[in-house]
């Protein structure tokens, strides 16, 4: 690692770690239940973290052919999957996540204004390729979009559903694109058809590494939960329209 690289994955790190921290807290906080069960969360959450910090300070997150599955698929996998198993069998984990305020779900999103650290990586020359850029300005541009839209919300000014669904749309679009370019750019990656510099290697390492194993999981968490918000709100305006035209 050159000394010129050292300044921006100690900002990298900083920065990461408070998103992760922000995100976690202000989650766990805006869940119902007794704070013994909200305290659970954050651990269980925490621990997840730790595993996550441990293994790609370890190197064990690299593609290796020694390694039936990635260990960084893994981590990304897991958490989408117990969520979604959990919410389509427990109707007391589906009514806790549905009852998140959407202002929060969207507003925690806003800090993905920081994916322009994707771009400075790709000036410093530890990303390179398509993804720093679809990555960086993907992530941007959601995190921008999400503060007015947040705000909007949270007054009470209720956005068009057209407007909230188009915006998650797009936010969900540039996660699933990023981990598209991520595994076809990476070194290593049996996917891997991107064969540009050093690609997305990085990402297997810390502090990046912390993106796919910690926020991607989270942010597409957050986009599924606005998604089933939404599919709600339409559903109770579809049955009082009905109800209204039946008098």
């Amino acid at each position: 690692m050159s000394d010129s690289m050292i300044p921006l994955d100690l900002a990298g790190s900083i920065v990461t770690m408070a998103v992760i921290a922000v995100d976690l807290v202000a989650v766990t906080q805006a869940l119902s239940g007794s704070f013994a069960r909200r305290l659970v969360i954050a651990a269980v959450g925490g621990g997840w973290v730790g595993l996550a910090v441990l293994l790609g300070a370890s190197g064990r997150l690299a593609f290796s052919p020694n390694l039936p599955a990635p260990l960084i698929g893994v981590l990304f996998a897991v958490p989408l999957l117990t969520a979604g198993v959990l919410a389509l069998t427990s109707e007391k984990v589906r009514a806790t996540l549905l009852g998140i305020p959407p202002q929060l779900l969207v507003g925690l999103n806003a800090m993905r204004i920081l994916g322009v650290l994707f771009l400075l990586d790709f000036i410093a020359g530890s990303l390179s390729g398509p993804f720093p850029f679809f990555a960086g300005l993907g992530d941007m541009i959601t995190g921008a979009l999400a503060i007015p839209l947040a705000l909007s919300i949270a007054r009470s000014k209720e956005p068009s559903v057209r407007t909230i669904a188009g915006w998650n749309a797009f936010g969900t679009l540039d996660l699933v694109v990023a981990v598209g370019l991520g595994i076809t750019s990476a070194a290593g990656s049996p996917l891997q058809l991107i064969h540009a510099g050093v690609g997305s290697q990085a990402m297997q390492y810390l502090p990046l590494s912390l993106v796919p194993t910690v926020l991607v999981p989270f942010y597409l968490l957050t986009h599924a939960i606005v998604a089933a918000q939404l599919r709600v709100r339409s559903r109770a305006v579809h049955t009082t329209l009905t109800a209204s035209s039946a008098q």
